[in-house]
């Protein structure tokens, strides 16, 4: 399913719908959702932007989430309306598979309630009213690619038409170190299967066997195989981070970094 709508996306990126907005295009290597079309568009040369990495709520007149990421760099900002018969989860998920088959690594994920208020991702985030929709019917993604940021936002509104917004910020200086958040890394376990992480290539670092050990038991009923040059290491580290040993198997095979696979 998910090589279909690369493939599919494939055919149509990079090409504008006669209903694009004037002076607007496709960001590079984002494949466009077939016959979408541009209904807003936004480069500014340098700016600092704040995503969120937890749900998002106003507390005492202020904005409140979990964690952020801050960066400055130049940013381009496109929001695609989706053909009538398609809702914003699925662009989003479409586009998600496609940046991941990619190499994209993620930083956040949430859907629906889980990320929050709508209206302070559309109007305080954004600044989109057009992406105002139903609490439910919404997910938000933040992804690393190299020294770029990128963030998806999926939304269908009450009128039953679907928005996909999509920004990427290419940092003026090196993004550093970033860890995604437990509760990403697990809703991707849950989703694909499988965790790839290709960066952890040597000895077990410290921050990492702890998020993976937070992030596995959210889920206490979850087994998985471990692959890779240092898989054992690994293994041993989570065990110290109090994930149950009978959870964690060694799988045999040649891949980069660290693999993580959710057994069935």
């Amino acid at each position: 399913m998910g090589r279909t709508w690369w493939l599919s996306l494939c055919l149509v990126a990079g090409s504008a719908a006669a209903a694009d907005l004037p002076g607007s295009h496709d960001l590079p290597d984002v494949p466009r959702f077939p016959r979408a079309e541009i209904v807003e568009y936004r480069e500014v040369a340098e700016q600092e932007r704040i995503y969120p990495q937890g749900p998002i709520r106003r507390i005492s007149n202020q904005l409140r989430y979990e964690g952020q990421i801050t960066a400055q760099g130049q940013l381009t900002a496109v929001t695609y309306q989706l053909p009538a018969e398609h809702q914003g989860d699925e662009a989003f998920n479409a586009t998600r598979q496609a940046l991941q088959q990619q190499g994209a690594e993620l930083l956040f994920w949430c859907e629906g309630r889980d990320c929050g208020s709508s209206s302070l991702w559309a109007n305080a985030v954004f600044g989109n009213a057009k992406l105002l929709g139903a609490d439910e019917q919404q997910d938000y993604l933040l992804l690393r690619r190299g020294d770029s940021l990128l963030a998806l936002y999926g939304i269908t509104r009450g009128n039953r038409r679907g928005y996909l917004h999509i920004e990427q910020l290419q940092a003026s200086a090196p993004l550093g170190d970033l860890l995604p958040t437990a509760g990403t890394l697990l809703r991707q376990l849950r989703s694909t299967g499988e965790l790839a992480l290709p960066r952890l290539t040597g000895e077990p670092d410290a921050a990492w066997s702890e998020l993976l050990a937070r992030s596995l038991n959210l889920d206490s009923t979850l087994r998985v195989s471990l692959t890779g040059a240092q898989a054992e290491a690994w293994r041993d580290a989570l065990v110290q981070q109090r994930v149950r040993a009978a959870r964690l198997e060694l799988a045999p095979g040649e891949v980069p970094g660290l693999q993580i696979k959710l057994l069935r």
